[in-house]
């Protein structure tokens, strides 16, 4: 069925050829009768005289460029040919006679400029190409290929000749191909057509003979058992590594077609007793032929797949084998490193170049594959077992010198940082963490950390103290002249230590303090700070700062975060992480490096994380019911000022973003801390747990306020855009509290809660009026400070504060301490309502004008809108007698009032307009 196929798809490509070969001959056939009528008649055309220089100074250009593709694949004959050639083109083209006036389609054939008419025509020229060029030999050399081995089943299936005579034939069809595609190029074969260099003949009847070969030697081994397997091992492998270096002479495809051969052989060939040394001596074998002839022709996809094919092995191997042999793996690993190091990049380039040309890829390949064998030989229990753990090290060590080595090799410094910090993540038990800090018992889900493996407390330190040197060292040596890769090893040089020290502190550490842990982190803290140092002096123009100097004091900035928390309880690491934020403020007076001002605005991150975790700052079993003079009062006040004092600093210096965050740091931690304070001193020294009352509201909002005007007057005095934008931001918030907060959800009329004994210090004088003094003053003072927008904002909502407090404070008077709506209204209270809000109107009225605030007077308007409605639809219904006269009274001599006053003023606008004219 599969061999029809074959021969159907063969016969309709063939069809297809001849029939647009016919048809291409008939328009040369047309073509050459019109120019020979033309001829004949005598009629010529003169072309204009650069013709002939144009056409001669295009030859070799035309034909360099139809060359080209072939560059890859031309034999150095072939080379010589077409050189020899070009001088008899170009005289060709200069000597060339003029031709006479000929149609558009001749025009093309001879100018090579083809009409908008002939593009379709084009087109299919290409595709005609395409088939008769490079698919016809692709389809010819497969059918080659297979009908080498159908040939050989036919004659098994026929039983004509046997065994013997069969593999010999077919042996000798491969030998004749191979032959063949030889003496072709020997002839000085090249692509006449251009793009058809991917349809080279030798190299496509080479790999067909290659492929005979591999199929004649695996049946003698596998089917007839003519060939024992060492010899068939031995056979396979000689013609996958003759193929190879075949390919330098004919291209890639035949060095691929050489490679899968090669790797697939150990597979095809079995063995009893299967030798791992033979297996990976061969592959070794394989792999150093490979990169030489990659190396020659910079063949990098074919570099690429022979590292696969050997790292594919060598996990293959691990995964299959009971017990592996350490001494192979090693073997392997060593023997992928060397060639990648010493034949692959092999020319070691210069600092310039090696700084332009980046990293080399395929490196990414073997950098997995021997990463992935040494955490196999460090974390599986069988090979740590048998010594797997000290050699995994090894391995990595020698990832890290190969990069150090050959500087294009950087993905191998990736693989084995990634491959060394999951090694460290592996001890750690996957269990939480239960702990009684105050039994000085730690453990993990009740049972105890077991001590520590000195070999592997070892490796982690030996591990460390390499990515540091190595690091710091790299680092240094490109900071002039790859910034990109200096980085890469300054991270790395900060990360793998760090990441290693806080493995080994969670595995075998005591969680609770370690001063010998501690310890080691405050050294990281000085090698970093000192090796970004010696980075900066090295950097063009010294002491900039750039990316890999950034990388190591970052480094440095998180060893000592790590260190506070090994040596300190919750409270103290707390407080010192914020006064930490000082230190690269202060560092900003000897150096100018960018990455200073934003390590303080980390430590403000690290603080924020903290206090989010745990809010009581050292645990809500240890904080005292004093108020006020409790740890929250450090734990918050302390930071605030060293964010105060950090952002000061930075604004004599740097002055940049990172001052702007300090500065927003330290606002919002003085509002926690005076919130904090406040609701633990209102819970009773909890403040965790219960619900949020109106009092403690009224204070939060009334130290939003507060914090408003602050900010205000500070921005005042040292502009600054944090400043603006958060006074602006805690009084929009100001707002929201009392709108949410006050009006609707804790309000006594919704909630009953108790107002309180005392007849005016009591809760709607702390939720009301005192909010009412605050927002009415705070919109004063930014009146020309602020947009007009926020000013009439806060104007609004103290008139609309003291509005709720005047009615309340009534309510209060009829109700007592209760004030819940529940209770009903009296007649007197309804009354008491309307004359109320008329005062309230005109006394807006009033401070509107005085103030010239028209917020105001719309306010007071309003409200007198209100009073009115309620008089002629509420009070008309529910009052009674005198009651009901003195409402309809006191609105109507409120409202006459207020127009006569109205009347007054604008008559007084105009004579002093009519007296300034």
């Amino acid at each position: 069925m599969f061999e029809s196929l074959i021969g159907a798809v063969v016969v309709i490509v063939l069809f297809v050829l001849v029939l647009r070969q016919q048809g291409r001959v008939s328009l040369i056939e047309r073509e050459l009768g019109a120019l020979r009528s033309l001829v004949l008649s005598g009629v010529h055309a003169t072309p204009p005289l650069a013709k002939p220089v144009e056409q001669a100074a295009s030859a070799p250009a035309d034909a360099a460029h139809a060359s080209a593709p072939v560059a890859d694949v031309a034999s150095p004959t072939t080379a010589d040919a077409a050189h020899a050639q070009a001088p008899a083109a170009e005289a060709d083209a200069a000597t060339s006679e003029a031709v006479p006036e000929l149609s558009a389609a001749a025009k093309a054939a001879f100018t090579g400029s083809a009409p908008a008419a002939t593009a379709k025509a084009a087109r299919q020229s290409e595709v005609e190409t395409a088939l008769g060029t490079r698919w016809a030999v692709w389809v010819g050399g497969v059918a080659l290929a297979l009908g080498g081995l159908f040939l050989i089943r036919y004659t098994i299936e026929a039983g004509i000749f046997g065994p013997e005579v069969r593999l010999s034939l077919a042996a000798l069809l491969g030998v004749v191909l191979i032959g063949g595609g030889e003496f072709i190029r020997r002839t000085g074969f090249k692509v006449p057509v251009q793009g058809a260099a991917g349809a080279y003949i030798p190299a496509i009847l080479t790999a067909a003979g290659a492929f005979i070969l591999f199929g004649t030697v695996y049946a003698a081994h596998a089917i007839y058992g003519f060939l024992g397997p060492a010899f068939a091992f031995t056979v396979l492998g000689a013609i996958g590594v003759a193929t190879i270096v075949a390919a330098l002479v004919h291209g890639q495809a035949l060095a691929g077609i050489g490679l899968v051969g090669s790797m697939a052989t150990p597979a095809l060939v079995s063995s009893q007793a299967p030798n791992p040394w033979a297996l990976f001596v061969y592959l070794a074998i394989v792999l150093a032929a490979t990169a030489v002839i990659a190396r020659i022709r910079d063949w990098k996809f074919v570099i690429a797949a022979a590292f696969f094919g050997t790292g594919a092995w060598t996990i293959a191997y691990m995964m299959s084998t009971l017990v592996a042999d350490l001494a192979v793996i090693l073997f392997i690993d060593a023997v992928t490193l060397a060639v990648l190091a010493f034949v692959w990049l092999g020319t070691r380039d210069s600092e310039a170049e090696t700084a332009k040309t980046g990293f080399d890829w395929p490196s990414i390949v073997p950098g997995v594959f021997v990463a992935f064998s040494a955490l196999g030989l460090s974390v599986d229990t069988t090979l740590v077992a048998a010594g797997g753990a000290l050699p995994g090290a090894f391995v990595l060590v020698a990832l890290v010198a190969t990069a150090l080595y050959r500087p294009r090799a950087l993905p191998l410094l990736h693989a084995a940082g990634v491959a060394s910090v999951m090694i460290h993540l592996g001890i750690i038990p996957p269990t939480t963490i239960g702990s009684d800090i105050t039994q000085g018992n730690i453990g993990f889900d009740g049972m105890p950390v077991a001590a520590g493996n000195p070999l592997t407390l070892r490796i982690g330190i030996a591990l460390g103290l390499v990515f540091i040197g190595a690091g710091f060292w790299a680092a240094r040596r490109f900071a002039a002249s790859a910034r990109v890769r200096a980085a890469c090893w300054a991270a790395w040089g900060v990360a793998a230590p760090l990441l290693i020290l806080l493995t080994l502190w969670l595995a075998y550490g005591n969680l609770d303090r370690d001063l010998v842990y501690a310890a080691i982190a405050a050294l990281l803290v000085v090698i970093f700070a000192a090796g970004g140092e010696w980075i900066a002096r090295a950097e063009q123009p010294p002491l900039k700062g750039d990316v890999a100097v950034s990388f190591a004091l970052c480094g440095s900035a998180l060893a000592g975060l790590l260190m506070l928390h090994m040596a300190f309880g919750s409270g103290w690491t707390t407080l010192l992480a914020g006064v930490a934020a000082i230190v690269p403020a202060l560092a900003t007076r000897w150096r100018s490096y960018p990455v200073l001002g934003w390590i303080s605005v980390g430590a403000v991150v690290a603080v924020l994380g903290r206090v989010a975790f745990d809010p009581t700052i050292v645990g809500a079993e240890f904080l005292t019911t004093t108020p006020v003079f409790n740890w929250l009062l450090p734990g918050y006040g302390v930071p605030a000022l060293a964010f105060g004092f950090a952002a000061w600093q930075l604004a004599r210096t740097t002055n940049g973003r990172p001052r702007l965050a300090m500065e927003a740091g330290a606002a919002l931690f003085a509002l926690l801390t005076v919130a904090m304070l406040v609701r633990h001193a209102m819970h009773g020294g909890v403040i965790d747990t219960g619900p949020v009352t109106l009092a403690e509201q009224a204070i939060y909002t009334l130290i939003a306020i507060g914090a408003g005007a602050i900010l205000v007057a500070i921005d005042m005095r040292s502009p600054s855009s944090v400043l603006r934008y958060g006074s602006m931001a805690a009084g929009v918030l100001s707002v929201a509290f009392i709108v949410l907060q006050h009006f609707l959800v804790l309000n006594p009329l919704f909630t009953d809660e108790s107002t309180g004994q005392i007849p005016v210090f009591n809760l709607l004088f702390l939720a009301y009026l005192l909010p009412a003094i605050a927002a009415g003053g705070l919109a004063l003072y930014a009146r020309d400070k602020r947009p007009p927008w926020y000013a009439q904002m806060l104007a609004v909502v103290a008139a609309l504060l003291v509005f709720a407090y005047a009615t309340l404070s009534v309510r209060r008077v009829f109700k007592g301490e209760f004030i819940g709506l529940w209770s009903g209204l009296g007649q007197l209270e309804t009354y008491t309502y309307s004359a109320l809000w008329l005062i309230i109107g005109v006394v807006l009225l009033t401070a509107g004008v005085w103030l010239k605030s028209q917020v105001l007077r719309i306010a007071s308007a309003a409200l007198i809108a209100i009073a009115v409605v309620k008089v002629f639809l509420f009070d008309m219904s529910e009052l009674e007698g005198v009651l009901r006269a003195l409402s309809f009274i006191g609105l109507g001599a409120v409202l006459i009032g207020i127009g006569l006053f109205y009347q007054r003023l604008l008559t007084r606008a105009a004579r002093e307009a009519n007296a300034a004219t």
